[in-house]
């Protein structure tokens, strides 16, 4: 980083946010380390329950592939770790009144505008249902809910 600003007001801010960013990783480098452990105890579980299948994982002549172990865990990405209770947001727009809700996004889908609420998962049905507001074609929160709006 060659252009940096000379002041320290604003070098405080930008080791405040690197700050943020190194908590964020780490935070999502421990979940991803719980996630292995999990996938790797339901592996081994996995394997044992399999006995024509080597441990190096390959299929043993004459075997079926098995599209999943059973038990297996799918890792996911965690919604958004400084929001656990709210998994879904508003996208709202400006208006002179005020701003005013138009689509229901999951809280990683990097689709929605920058003015957002975060909500809960009844608020969002409710949007959805209620409210009319569309749901997001792309990260399909109206599924993640139970809701079809198609």
């Amino acid at each position: 980083m060659s252009d940096l600003p000379p002041d320290a007001r604003r070098l405080r801010e930008i080791l405040r946010y690197l700050d943020g960013l190194d908590v964020d990783n780490q935070t999502l480098l421990t979940y991803l380390k719980v996630q292995r452990a999990a996938v790797e105890k339901a592996l081994a579980e996995a394997e044992s329950a399999e006995p024509g299948r080597p441990e190096d994982g390959r299929q043993a002549p004459g075997g079926k592939p098995s599209s999943r172990p059973p038990g297996a865990v799918i890792p996911t990405a965690p919604r958004d770790p400084r929001r656990p209770g709210k998994p879904y947001k508003l996208e709202r727009r400006k208006t002179s009144d005020g701003p005013v809700p138009t689509a229901v996004h999951t809280a990683d889908c990097h689709m929605a505008g920058e003015l957002t609420h975060a909500v809960n998962a009844m608020e969002a049905r409710l949007a959805l249902t209620d409210s009319g507001l569309p749901a997001c074609r792309f990260c399909r929160p109206d599924l993640e809910l139970g809701i079809d709006q198609d």
